[in-house]
């Protein structure tokens, strides 16, 4: 497969690695070392797999990483995600995966999550999903780009020049937008791309964050993940699509649209319910993650789940059509890792299926109101439910929890460590 690609300015392929935080690490490659990557592999220093998101080694890794020299890794494109960088003529970008020196993987989240549909498609289902991101976008002054009224076709406009430049950004890289709208918050506006199956779902969700930070900063506007901006306003989600498959057929639907759930679709919602606690690690993982997550803001607290209810951890949705039939897994924010995130999913899916789990009765009403089970409200707390749930961390596997437990750990000391200008302010009152 050539890498050259027609037009002005010199060619280059980013060889790109999507690390623990979901950010994209790799290479700039010219198109002939491009294509002795392909036919090769290339290297790439392991500290890509060891560093936090402020770019400092994480130094409690002893097997790899500083501690150890930072010594090489093997890192090979996957040539099947190669897409043009329609704002910036004559780039491209590929996914890769590394891999330790002997050729076993690498703690790579996108071969996690494919261990986790592997696991899945063991059972006869195939994964289709899609991630709905709420990214705040602020203009060349600093400002919202939008004033925080939702589903406003009068503030829509104002996102027309970024989404003239941003929808054939994401054609070229193979990602399907099928609508936007503003969301209630201040520059708040929200992404809902096509479903697809398998990895590619994740895919399309890494390669947009990537592609919408990038064509926003190309304009002069801003663009950002984070969870939770500012006090007082509604925080940015990435909630996920779900549902399973055989073939051209929906294992979810029901025979008609008011059906009650039934295995695998009750069996799917069970596990998710289960292990949800233990997942938020994943879910949710930093600390700013769980400033999201407080009552009133359409951000799940309690393990709940409801027949079209958004106040509900799992929202169940049923249609006339059967291919519409899923469920919405509302605990994300859009700051996760999304491989990670379906990789989480995904796995609870198939623990809930291979036991034949039931779910708790669905809730009617507000679900912040009730006495349910309550979600980690803190990084510190997901990370303790995470190390208590040992069939999720048997579903990832082993090694790649234990390596990702240390990298939420090492969030916890870092913040423990630091002193904001809330407590300057709020302590330091000389007396």
């Amino acid at each position: 497969m050539s890498a050259r690609t027609a037009g002005a300015g010199e060619e280059f392929v980013l060889l790109a690695i999507p690390d623990m935080n979901g950010s994209m690490r790799g290479k700039a490659l010219r198109p002939d070392a491009f294509e002795s990557a392909l036919e090769h592999g290339t290297v790439m220093t392991d500290l890509i797999i060891g560093l936090d998101p402020v770019d400092a080694p994480i130094a409690d890794y002893e097997r790899f990483g500083i501690r150890v020299g930072a010594p090489d890794l093997i890192v090979r494109p996957d040539p099947d995600t190669l897409h043009d960088l329609r704002w910036r003529p004559g780039w491209r970008v590929c996914l890769a995966t590394p891999s330790w020196p002997d050729g076993s993987p690498a703690f790579a989240s996108r071969e996690v999550l494919r261990r986790v549909l592997d696991d899945v498609d063991g059972l006869g289902f195939e994964v289709m999903a899609a991630i709905e991101y709420e990214i705040r976008i602020w203009d060349e002054d600093g400002a919202p780009a939008s004033s925080g009224i939702s589903y406003s076709l009068n503030e829509i406009g104002r996102y027309a020049r970024l989404l003239d430049e941003l929808v054939p950004a994401l054609e070229g890289l193979g990602i399907e937008l099928s609508a936007v709208h503003t969301e209630a918050g201040p520059g708040l506006l929200e992404l809902n791309v096509e479903a697809r199956r398998g990895l590619a779902a994740a895919d399309d969700a890494a390669l947009l964050r990537f592609g919408v930070k990038q064509v926003a900063a190309s304009m002069g506007l801003r663009a950002s993940f984070l969870a939770k901006t500012n006090p007082g306003e509604e925080g940015s989600s990435g909630h996920v699509h779900l549902s399973l498959w055989r073939g051209g057929t929906n294992a979810f639907a029901g025979e008609e649209a008011s059906a009650s759930l039934k295995p695998p679709f009750s069996s799917a919602v069970a596990g998710v319910i289960e292990h949800l606690p233990a997942a938020s690690l994943l879910l949710n993982p930093t600390i700013n993650s769980y400033k999201r997550l407080v009552p009133g803001w359409f951000a799940p607290i309690n393990a709940t789940w409801g027949y079209e209810n958004r106040s509900c951890a799992v929202r169940a949705i049923r249609s006339a059509r059967p291919e519409l039939w899923r469920f919405e897994c509302r605990r994300p924010g859009a700051d996760a890792n999304p491989y990670l995130v379906l990789a989480a999913i995904g796995a609870s899916v198939a623990d809930g299926i291979r036991r034949e789990a039931t779910p708790p009765d669905p809730i009617e009403g507000d679900a912040y109101a009730l006495d349910q089970q309550q979600l980690p409200g803190s990084l510190d707390a997901a990370l303790r439910a995470f190390e208590d749930d040992a069939a999720l961390r048997e579903a990832l596997g082993k090694d790649f929890s234990d390596y990702y437990a240390t990298s939420r750990a090492w969030e916890l000391k870092a913040w423990r460590e630091t002193v904001t200008e809330w407590e300057r302010e709020r302590y330091d009152r000389g007396v």
